[in-house]
């Protein structure tokens, strides 16, 4: 799971063969926050500000809104948060820098940076939403995630008991297609996190080392 993460700094999305987005927003995102996000009108890649945890159509009070930052790909179909995105086609990327996870030490959680080796932001596989809650238009996201028990990196993050999750990073060469594909077609890109590819390190320390960073 993330609840946490850095999304791409403003100077640096020509990284990504990107324009940069005409709003500001966080540069620690956390649930209810409103992030950048990439979607396809069209067939045009543009950016939109979106509120991190999803808010379905049928949401009456947002204070009821809890545990939908993260959508997981077994049930994202079936579940009421998520099924109505899902069913519709609403694919999103989440361009980030890092994600945040927990590591456990000793029996203590601390906060790992995760990022790629090699310092280029990438983005991440996620839904998107509108819905309208007592006259306030509020377009939403999710990201998505996959079960990494047995994945040989993501595996070390998160409480000894609990399940161990990851984000869905969509490569370069397919992000217009996933963008565009159907949800008969999404589980082709629930791709595995590329283990030669990135690297942790303590949260504090992230920031120190990046280029340009902010």
């Amino acid at each position: 799971m993330c609840a946490n993460y850095e999304p791409i700094s403003k100077d640096r999305v020509q990284l990504l063969d990107l324009l940069e987005p005409t709003f500001d927003y966080k540069t620690d995102i956390y649930p209810n926050y409103a992030g950048p996000i990439l979607f396809s009108k069209k067939g045009n890649i543009e950016w939109r500000l979106a509120r991190f945890g999803l808010v379905a159509p049928w949401v009456e009070d947002l204070k009821k809104v809890r545990n939908t930052y993260n959508a997981r790909t077994e049930t994202v179909a079936t579940k009421p948060s998520f099924r109505n995105a899902w069913k519709k086609n609403q694919f999103c990327l989440i361009p980030v820098e890092t994600i945040f996870e927990p590591k456990y030490i000793d029996g203590k959680p601390h906060w790992y940076g995760i990022y790629r080796e090699d310092q280029m932001p990438f983005t991440v596989a996620g839904i998107y939403e509108y819905a309208k809650v007592n006259g306030e238009e509020i377009r939403s996201m999710s990201m998505l995630t996959i079960n990494s028990d047995n994945h040989p990196f993501m595996k070390q993050f998160h409480a000894p008991e609990d399940e161990k999750r990851s984000i869905i990073v969509i490569p370069r060469d397919r992000r217009n297609d996933w963008l565009n594909c159907s949800h008969e077609e999404a589980r082709d890109f629930f791709f595995e996190m590329p283990v030669d590819e990135f690297t942790a390190a303590p949260k504090k320390e992230v920031h120190n080392f990046r280029p340009n960073a902010h």
